[in-house]
């Protein structure tokens, strides 16, 4: 099998195309969370309600990935990369003339549909096409470009709804999605290594091996927390006593860089160390963040957010890639099992993120980390908790730190 090293063209071409790929994915994906506070002026609706822009796309992508990861094992990784870049540009220009709230929710949940085709290979292409050395590596850096995409999508929405309104703000990020997927058009190399397998072989094992369902709940944990924050970070800024205007509620979102550094190193500290040590570090470092925001301090609350987010990132840039790495070594397809932990993943962001507007309702600021906590809690539990699950395959002798 012919692998892509370290430093060679193709290594480069694969690292710059998943990355600007995963700068399009969830800057489209989270686009409306800057806005909740005008979409909820805007159309009329609650703090709660107006959250369901967010959680529906990411129920249409959760459902999705469980048709394309395991689609994928039949049809490849690339087509699917690519229809999904097209199409989701396509939808985020629909949401930004949609004509009632009813009609942009509606879109919305077929925009989380079409961007399931990324999420649920990127990291099974990875595997595949590059060398096992640098797995976690890259890994790190694809969750480092869905991180810069979460950061522009909201940056890029908070400040041009501020100056000329919501529309022209979800108009600006579906043109960073045209412009993304002509780069990955143009520069993302075939896949040279993928096997056609049966779509529904070896599920059983998938949802049965107890390391990837530790994985798939530290997702779903992990993401529930970080988007409960985020989701109530706009009421947060917009309240007293910060009384911040939407553009500068949404320059908060500056400290999403932290997180594309944070998964880059942890991958490398991965490949040094092991995933079993660095991943419930991450999950201390969510928690600590989580705390620095309570205070009434604008200084401590970007701290915290931004310790909080260096602690998601290098929770899920590990899990992520571990996922394929296990799932190989136990004979399952990569694809459906990265697949599962997505689903997971953005289970997780719908329903307990979700649940942010209400805690918002009910104990401001102080309710909703505590709800945060309590996830990052059973993230951290459950990752200390995979240092005893016995890895598998040959790597289990050669390195027991980064085995799988």
């Amino acid at each position: 099998m012919s692998t892509y090293r370290a430093g060679t063209p193709g290594y480069r071409r694969i690292c710059l195309t998943l990355f600007a790929a995963g700068v399009a994915t969830f800057a489209l994906l989270y686009s409306t969370q800057a806005l909740l506070p005008n979409l909820a002026v805007a159309f009329g609706v609650t703090p709660a309600q107006s959250a369901w822009s967010l959680s529906l796309a990411t129920v249409g992508l959760g459902v999705a990935l469980l048709v394309t990861g395991p689609l994928s094992e039949k049809a490849g990784r690339t087509r699917l990369i690519h229809l999904s870049l097209a199409s989701s540009a396509v939808v985020g220009l629909a949401c930004a003339v949609a004509p009632t709230w009813h009609v942009l929710l509606g879109l919305r949940l077929l925009q989380g549909v079409t961007l399931a085709g990324l999420p649920a290979v990127a990291t099974a292409y990875l595997r595949e096409e590059l060398h096992p050395d640098t797995h976690a590596r890259a890994a790190g850096l694809y969750i480092g470009g869905t991180a810069l995409g979460g950061m522009a999508g909201r940056l890029i929405t908070g400040w041009a709804a501020e100056a000329y309104g919501w529309r022209w703000a979800l108009a600006a990020v579906a043109l960073l999605g045209v412009a993304c997927a002509v780069v990955v058009a143009v520069l993302l190399p075939r896949s040279r290594n993928f096997v056609a397998r049966p779509a529904a072989a070896m599920t059983r094992r998938a949802l049965s091996d107890p390391a990837l369902l530790s994985l798939y709940a530290i997702g779903a944990c992990a993401m529930g927390a970080f988007v409960a924050v985020y989701n109530a970070v706009g009421f947060r800024l917009t309240s007293a006593p910060f009384l911040l205007g939407a553009g500068a509620a949404g320059a908060v979102f500056l400290v999403y860089p932290v997180g594309t550094l944070s998964s880059a190193v942890s991958g490398r500290l991965a490949d040094r160390y092991g995933r079993r040590a660095v991943m419930p570090f991450g999950a201390v470092l969510t928690a600590v963040g989580l705390l620095l925001t309570l205070p009434d301090s604008l200084p401590l609350m970007v701290t915290g957010l931004a310790v909080m987010t260096a602690g998601f990132f290098c929770v899920h840039g590990v899990a992520s890639g571990w996922v394929p790495v296990r799932a190989h070594a136990g004979g399952v397809p990569a694809g459906q099992a990265a697949s599962f932990y997505l689903f997971a993943y953005y289970a997780g962001s719908s329903i307990f993120g979700s649940l942010a507007g209400t805690a918002w309702s009910l104990g401001a600021w102080p309710a909703v980390v505590a709800l945060a906590s309590v996830f990052a809690g059973i993230s951290g539990v459950l990752a200390l908790n995979l240092r005893r699950v016995p890895a598998l395959g040959p790597a289990a002798q050669v390195n027991a730190g980064t085995s799988s």
